[in-house]
């Protein structure tokens, strides 16, 4: 039973979120031969606030492309 955890910062639409579910999904049958029925995808949104790269939380990294 594959257990697929995504984790991405918030915004994502209802619909991109449910592509990624369906290619995630897709993926696993064709490329490991799972079955659709016992494959799982969570996907947790995260703030940006509580999100860092590059040294900086995401919504100062953002803060600063904007005003780049």
């Amino acid at each position: 039973m594959p257990y697929v955890n995504v984790q991405i910062t918030k915004g994502a639409t209802r619909q991109q979120k449910a592509e990624l579910v369906k290619d995630i999904t897709d993926s696993l049958v064709r490329v490991l031969g799972k079955k659709p029925e016992y494959t799982h995808v969570v996907i947790q949104e995260i703030d940006d606030e509580n999100w860092g790269f590059s040294g900086l939380l995401t919504d100062e990294w953002k803060r600063q492309q904007k005003n780049g």
